[in-house]
């Protein structure tokens, strides 16, 4: 007996033993932390030779500080029609509208995916169960299921149960798969939510982008205007001279050659205007109508800007597609967890409760007719073993990919806004020198009139100054245009705001 009682101990041992190995050997993932990576302490922004006080605007400071409020929308642009376009974009836009219905699927599936560590519960209702014999089964009829009836010989009913009840299962998240696949379901829904960001500030981008297009494309229309009324009066001036005798007809004939060269800019800048208004449109998602601008709206929104930024570091983090790569990261770290506890013994609980009787009208026989059943179930994966190791490490390996994705993603978000800010200083240096340009050939065009009408200067003299200032006029009008589209990018770099 005592050998007995020892034998009995040495084998309760093993087996906390062997539980405890088999405990151990399914903990849990540990505590997941991304690798870390050196990041610059600051933006790298080349220098330009632009002095201080040449980089003032009325009205602006020279140094502007971005932070994450500024850039909403509404407080980064302050054009009122800008604005409007913007609201109708974000209302109407068929990308904004998909992706919208894409962020709600995800978010099912997240509410979905915490319903997960509740049981389930099925209702059976009137669930019959007849069992048919015959003769040559070794039985016979019950005489309580035909009465005065004669039973058949064969195909007899021998035994019939009326069911009713609820059917409870409920899995135990004992490695923490459910909680694993809750945190999964979670970071691909905040992964949407910035694929939507992303598309939204792409949206306001487009928006502001075609609209600044737009603007400038006014002011070159304003200019190219301006320069026909004036090579029109210009040609006046050649007829009356060569009337006078005092000019050739080759004067008047290349006079008359840039009126018309100044001319047929209108026509094809009011094309340009008309297919930018279509683009914006499509950008809407609706009909805008004509947008009525003039070269003071460009001037406005040109002058509204500050000439150079400090911007923390860490704004990268605001960015969604940085974002939508952290997300990333941590739902396949989630779904590394899921695969390695698949890989761990299932424990899962049935319980019944109901009611069973021969005929339904029994039912309430209570407590006769109640009936009620546990079944616990505890199952090891054997034979899929090897396909579930290698779910397990292939996720692994794609969280690797994951995390690189995302360093990749900070480094670059990091030398986009570094260059855009080098570009817009030296834009800033090349728009104080075209508009020191626009200036002389202002200056020029009235001396040349002068000395022309005095008999000091030719007419070839006059032209070439006009044209000297269309093309300065303009190519200001491209600098600054490229400027507030370097503002834009510089929005959109950022990750914009909602």
């Amino acid at each position: 007996m005592k050998k007995l009682n020892q034998s009995l101990k040495m084998k309760t041992k093993t087996i906390f033993i062997l539980l405890a190995v088999v405990l151990v050997g399914c903990m849990p993932q540990a505590k997941y932390s991304p690798e870390s990576f050196k990041e610059p302490d600051k933006f790298r922004i080349a220098e330009t030779n632009l002095a201080e006080e040449e980089r003032i605007f009325e009205g602006d400071s020279l140094v502007h500080t971005i932070d994450s409020t500024q850039l909403a929308w509404r407080n980064f642009f302050k054009d009122e029609q800008l604005i409007s376009l913007i609201n109708e974009g974000l209302k109407h836009n068929f990308d904004i509208r998909m992706a919208m219905k894409r962020m709600e699927m995800y978010q099912l599936q997240f509410k979905q995916s915490k319903l997960e560590l509740l049981p389930s519960v099925n209702a059976v209702i009137a669930n019959p169960n007849y069992q048919f014999r015959s003769q040559d089964f070794h039985s016979s009829a019950n005489d309580k299921w035909y009465g005065d009836e004669t039973p058949p010989e064969d195909m007899f009913l021998y035994r019939a149960q009326h069911l009713s009840g609820l059917v409870f299962n409920w899995e135990i998240d004992i490695w923490g798969k459910i909680r694993s696949q809750k945190e999964e379901s979670l970071f691909e829904y905040l992964a949407t939510v910035e694929a939507k960001n992303a598309i939204q500030t792409q949206l306001v981008a487009d928006i502001a982008s075609g609209y600044y297009n737009l603007l400038s494309l006014y002011a070159q229309l304003d200019v190219a205007q301006s320069n026909y009324e004036l090579s029109q009066r210009t040609l006046r001036m050649v007829k009356l001279q060569f009337e006078s005798g005092n000019t050739t007809a080759l004067a008047k004939q290349q006079t008359k050659s840039l009126m018309l060269a100044t001319k047929s800019l209108i026509p094809r800048l009011k094309q340009k205007i008309s297919r930018q208004e279509n683009l914006l449109q499509l950008l809407t998602g609706k009909t805008v109508g004509e947008i009525v601008l003039s070269s003071s709206n460009f001037e406005d929104n040109y002058k509204d800007i500050a000439t150079n930024y400090t911007i923390p570091l860490e704004m990268v983090s605001y960015r969604p597609d940085v974002r939508r790569a952290e997300h990333n990261l941590w739902a396949a770290n989630a779904n590394v967890g899921v695969t390695q506890t698949m890989q761990y013994p299932r424990l899962a609980i049935d319980l019944g409760i109901g009611v069973n009787a021969v005929l339904p009208t029994n039912w309430f026989n209570i407590p006769g007719a109640l009936f009620g059943s546990i079944i616990g179930n505890l199952t090891q994966p054997i034979f899929n073993k090897k396909r579930l190791k290698t779910k397990f490490e292939t996720a692994k390996l794609n969280r690797e990919i994951k995390e690189i994705e995302f360093q990749k993603t900070v480094y670059q978000s990091i030398n986009e806004i570094s260059n855009l800010l080098t570009l817009m200083n030296a834009l800033d240096e090349q728009i104080a020198i075209a508009e020191e340009q626009v200036e002389n050939s202002e200056l020029t065009i009235s001396q040349s009139n002068l000395l022309f009408n005095s008999g000091y200067a030719t007419y070839l003299e006059v032209i070439n100054a006009q044209k000297v200032a269309l093309d300065s006029e303009i190519q200001l009008s491209e600098l600054k245009e490229e400027r507030l589209q370097l503002r834009v990018m510089l929005y959109k770099a950022l990750g914009g705001g909602w």
